[in-house]
């Protein structure tokens, strides 16, 4: 990257600072803002407050880090606020490349060593894959095949947090909060997106969602689609009027070869990704379903090299749908996957160090603001070049960067 455009590029990142300061509330929380996404945006290891300190401050690391400690683990600035004004400022970037199509629904683990951190629990973890002592986190991102951008995002707090009183004035978890299932919290951020105004896509979630029938239920009386992933063993009824009952897998492994047809959907690193679907209309049957589920797509892949079906949703967009559009929305997630990727790679997602509950969503919040500032400018490049665009060059320092209220800015 030349030195004309590291300046381009410092320029629009104080720019895009300049219109988060608006909603802050206080000036005083201006300058570390900017000092905390700029840590955050910087090159290293750890992306934790005392490196952030460190790296933007090196003549005042103390100082630095007191300010930006108070200014995450206890400022008196809205989540809200800010993840409004990142919404407003970068999704217009995003449908540059084409209109929203999906809303995806999942969560991230962050492994603990200890048991004070608000909200850690012994659980399943999808960072390390297994059940492991960790803090979770639910959230909702709107994207396109271009970009996705995390719109809500909320920690779980296990029962055995939101029963423990002690625990939660501890660590400041607000009284309101109370026990809720992760697919709950999930159905809360769909209302709430659905009341802001956002707009719609197709409710994208895995299997640890999909399955949940009082969530698929809630996305339908919110006027939503979903393509939902589900267990093998998920009871439906393809005939209405026969009422044949049984797993999804077995449905699978009884169809005819001919309902079987090998489908791209989108271009892998390498080459190509294909694999072998089939679709069948579909009533959802089991536990949570009441006795008028709608007719449904049950969406079934079965590579070739597999001997069996591997993963199964259910879908309710239309019964028209041509099958490569049916297979290239659902296939959709994976723009989570790249949200975390960047999430936790580029921008320290997970590094927060702090305990309390209002410091691990500010936290979250910058992080979400400053990849935000990423996707704007991938989003700077016209659709063509959007491939070669796709990461963007680390920001650096310059030479006239000082924190505000440092010695030599004085």
């Amino acid at each position: 990257m030349g030195r004309h455009q590291a300046r381009d590029g410092e320029e629009r990142f104080s720019a895009y600072l300049d219109e988060l300061s608006g909603v802050m509330g206080r000036v005083s929380r201006v300058g570390p803002m900017r000092d905390y996404c700029t840590g955050l945006l910087l090159p290293g290891e750890r992306k934790s407050v005392e490196p952030i300190a460190a790296v933007t401050a090196p003549g005042r690391v103390a100082a630095q880090h007191q300010s930006l400690l108070h200014f995450v683990a206890q400022g008196g600035w809205s989540d809200d606020a800010v993840l409004a004004k990142v919404r407003e400022m970068v999704l217009p970037k995003i449908e540059r490349h084409g209109t929203i199509e999906a809303w995806v629904i999942d969560d991230t683990g962050f492994p603990k060593h200890g048991k004070h951190s608000v909200g850690v629990s012994h659980q399943y973890c999808g960072q390390t894959g297994k059940q492991d002592n960790c803090q979770v986190a639910v959230s909702l991102s709107l994207a396109n095949h271009y970009a996705s951008l995390p719109v809500a995002y909320r920690l779980y707090l296990p029962k055995s947090w939101a029963d423990d009183w002690k625990r939660r004035a501890k660590a400041g978890v607000p009284e309101d909060i109370a026990f809720q299932t992760k697919p709950k919290i999930a159905l809360d951020q769909l209302a709430w997106a659905c009341s802001a105004g956002l707009p719609r896509g197709v409710v994208l979630m895995d299997s640890a969602y999909g399955t949940d029938a009082s969530l698929r239920r809630g996305a339908r009386e919110l006027g939503l689609d979903y393509s939902a992933a589900v267990h093998a063993r998920t009871l439906v009824e393809a005939y209405k009027d026969d009422a044949i009952r049984m797993t999804a897998e077995a449905l699978a492994l009884g169809l005819p070869k001919r309902a079987w047809q090998t489908i791209t959907w989108r271009e892998g690193a390498a080459e190509p990704l294909r694999s072998r679907f089939a679709r069948i209309r579909v009533h959802a049957r089991g536990e949570g379903c009441t006795p008028d589920e709608p007719e449904e797509w049950l969406l079934i892949e079965w590579p070739k090299d597999e001997e069996k079906p591997t993963k199964f949703w259910l879908s309710t967009l239309e019964r028209n749908i041509a099958f490569d559009r049916l297979v290239d929305i659902t296939m959709m997630r994976w723009r989570i996957e790249r949200d975390y990727l960047d999430l936790k790679q580029e921008v320290g997602l997970g590094h927060f160090e702090g305990r309390g509950w209002v410091g691990f969503h500010h936290h979250a919040t910058m992080c979400i603001a400053t990849y935000g500032f990423l996707i704007s400018e991938r989003g700077a490049f016209p659709p063509s070049q959007a491939q070669s665009a796709r990461h963007v060059p680390a920001i650096t320092v310059p030479e006239s960067y000082r924190p505000r209220g440092s010695p030599a800015s004085a």
